[in-house]
Order: structure tokens, then sequence, then C-alpha cells
């Protein structure tokens, strides 16, 4: 009902940047938020950022400061603005879209994407 795909992983440097990109498709009508997780090999998957349809931010201490989510609503789209990598940033960052209104159903909750492989290394 709800696909979504992330893209612009790759590797990067120490200190180097990267944007992720993700978009939502479907019958979507609304996303009330979209956000960033990843998980590092061996690790648990953690929250990175998230960003609500009303624009209100939440980060990981770890990247805050460093990295920046925004999103484009009327594309379904979310993006993660990565800065001043660390090896420590290495980890498949997965996309989320939550409470998605569709034309043909009630909510759906919790839409994962494939994930993209960000690797930070000399």
């Amino acid at each position: 009902q709800v696909q979504v795909a992330e893209s612009g992983g790759g590797l990067v440097q120490p200190g180097g940047s990267l944007r992720l990109s993700c978009a939502a498709s479907g019958s979507i009508v609304s996303i009330e938020t979209m956000g960033w997780y990843r998980q590092a090999l061996g690790k648990p998957r953690e929250l990175v950022a998230t960003i609500t349809s009303g624009g209100s931010t939440t980060y990981a201490d770890s990247v805050k400061g460093r990295f920046t989510i925004s999103r484009d609503s009327a594309k379904n789209t979310v993006y993660l603005q990565m800065n001043s990598l660390k090896p420590e940033d290495t980890a498949v960052y997965y996309c989320n879209a939550d409470r998605v209104k569709l034309t043909t159903t009630p909510f759906v909750f919790g839409s994962w994407g494939q994930g993209t492989q960000v690797t930070v290394s000399s």
C-alpha cells in the first residue's frame, strides 16, 4: 500500500558529507511523520532523526549539529543532509513513513524502506 525507497548512500571519507533521499509512493493523502533510522553491524536499529508534517524535528544526540532532516510534503519526500561524518556513522540507513493516510484505507503505520548503506572510512 505504501512503498518507501531510499537513495544517496555510499562511501565517504571522515569529515565528508552525504545527502540521503527517501520517497514514499502509493495512494497517499498525507504522511504525519517521516524519519531516518540506522542500524550498524551487530547493533539494534536506532533513531537518527524525524520530522512531522508540521515541521517539528527530533534528532539523536549523536548527530545533533551535524545532520539536518527536511521534507517536501508535496512530493512525499524526506531528506537527510549529513555533514562532518564520522566512522561511527557507518550503518544501513532506513527511511520510515508513519501514520500515512491513503485514499482507500485507514491510516498505515510504520512503512519502511529497504535501506541504503553509508560507509565512512578513509
